[in-house]
């Protein structure tokens, strides 16, 4: 199993208050055979100097330097075009991965021969505190499900490369991640969900989570703009979206 290298990439910008805890979530993954790509959106901050205290230390912690931001898409972007790993995977800087991530989850999908996976996560604040909270993964997601609320979350995908015939690029869009995943499964590719906590989302006061108004504004112009559904499906699949964002937000376990 572990023939098989897997590729993290984790965008950052004046990350420099989580970009260490993240660093060490990585390093302390039980599967061994990983790249953690840093790349650095013109960060202003002291994230380079902390990044680079592990870049001199563990060689398959790389880091990229950006001149000027362009935006988490973009240095998404040039993770993914630097990757040498046949599976992908994503870690943004506030997020943390638990021990066993890559280990259960790359098993899940060699052993099921799956495309595309996400897993379950649970909610931290902003001192790593746990928020009580888990965001659970449905058993799976295709085009037409996913339509009604993204419940794949970023840091918990992992895509094998050799299985994904859509080239895995985010678009100068809100709601990116949602729009590649989109995508991918409009091209007929089912994605698998892990019912297993392997990730936490850092819920802070600028998190997108908390912009709830701007995240449904968001998503409405995905359903025009980006994937032009007739407007009856439109307004179906958005109320089917509010109903799942009340029972997320309202989950407890």
């Amino acid at each position: 199993m572990e023939d098989n290298l897997v590729s993290i990439i984790t965008p950052i910008y004046n990350g420099e208050t989580y970009i260490e805890e993240c660093i060490k979530s990585v390093l302390n993954q039980s599967y061994k055979n990983i790249e953690m790509i840093i790349i650095d959106d013109g960060s202003t901050d002291n994230s380079e100097n902390i990044i680079k205290k592990y870049t001199n230390t563990f060689p398959f912690v790389k880091y990229i330097k950006c001149n000027e931001n362009k935006g988490v898409w973009a240095a998404r972007n040039i993770g993914v075009e630097n990757a040498n790993g046949r599976f992908i995977s994503f870690l943004d800087t506030d997020d943390l991965y638990k021990k066993n991530k890559i280990k259960n989850q790359i098993n899940f999908m060699l052993k099921n021969n799956y495309a595309f996976t996400y897993t379950a996560y649970d909610l931290i604040d902003e001192s790593s505190e746990s928020l009580n909270k888990i965001i659970e993964a449905k058993e799976y997601e295709d085009y037409n499900r996913l339509l009604k609320g993204n419940d794949i979350g970023c840091l918990t995908v992992m895509i094998d490369r050799l299985k994904i015939d859509t080239p895995i690029k985010f678009e100068n869009y809100h709601h990116e991640d949602f729009i590649l995943w989109l995508k991918i499964l409009k091209n007929g590719v089912t994605a698998y969900g892990l019912n297993e906590v392997l990730s936490s989302y850092r819920k802070s006061k600028t998190s997108i989570s908390h912009n709830k108004i701007k995240a449904a504004m968001w998503t409405w112009n995905i359903y025009i703009k980006i994937e032009k559904l007739p407007l009856k499906k439109a307004l179906y699949c958005f109320y089917k979206y509010m109903i799942n964002g009340f029972i997320k937000n309202s989950y407890k376990k």
